[in-house]
């Protein structure tokens, strides 16, 4: 119900086909119903929630496979899927939406760092293969932006901390030299760019939109 929403929504405002599927994209038939629907993919956009939070003795085996599926073998299996029609037609582009924590591990996150370091580490081989036949394959790094997992971060300093949910995020934005939360239609910019016609020469890059909170020059 709420994908079907959000696909009128996107027609209503823009005016284009849009189709909703309703799958469980880190199994085999979850894929194979997403590729069907959608037909020849000239552009590849892969996003999953992050594995929950802990400590490296939280975590079993069990774990670790999970956080793999969602994080890195899903969105490799999806590449593996649409980069031959892409390299067949000469065009393709593939956006990764991984972590700002991929550049600055986050010790609460491991399941995560692993997983999406993993991913960048096979984008970065893979995109200087095809990148000659017209196809990108770029890392999109987000920090923290003003959505629904926001929310619900500062709900629950909030309430461990025993302050008010303003005061919550005023102090998480004070960690951001920008000193505010990044919005939505700011990434949705830039992903739209890193998809299009004008970024054939950027390649295997991994591009942090954090507002400067991680403060590195590699």
């Amino acid at each position: 119900e709420a994908l079907e929403e959000t696909a009128a929504a996107i027609r209503a405002a823009h005016g284009v086909q849009v189709t909703a599927v309703a799958a469980d994209i880190t199994t085999e038939s979850g894929r194979a119903a997403v590729l069907a629907a959608a037909g020849t993919v000239d552009i590849l956009v892969t996003n999953a929630g992050g594995p929950p939070p802990g400590i490296w003795s939280d975590w079993s085996r069990e774990d670790f496979i999970r956080a793999l599926d969602g994080n890195m073998l899903t969105p490799i299996a999806l590449m593996q899927a649409c980069l031959p029609g892409m390299i067949a037609q000469g065009w393709g582009r593939v956006v990764n939406i991984t972590s700002s924590s991929v550049k600055a591990p986050i010790p609460q996150l491991g399941l995560s760092n692993s997983a999406r370091a993993g991913l960048t580490g096979f984008v970065a081989g893979t995109a200087r293969q095809v990148a000659a036949q017209g196809v990108t394959i770029n890392n999109l790094q987000p920090g923290m932006h003003d959505t629904d997992r926001m929310v619900a971060l500062d709900t629950a300093a909030m309430a461990a901390e025993g302050i008010s949910f303003e005061d919550a995020r005023a102090r998480r934005m004070a960690m951001i030299p920008a000193k505010r939360y990044g919005t939505a239609a700011e990434f949705g910019a830039m992903c739209a760019f890193l998809a299009s016609q004008h970024a054939g020469f950027i390649v295997g890059q991994n591009i942090l939109l954090d507002g400067g909170q991680v403060n590195s020059t590699l």
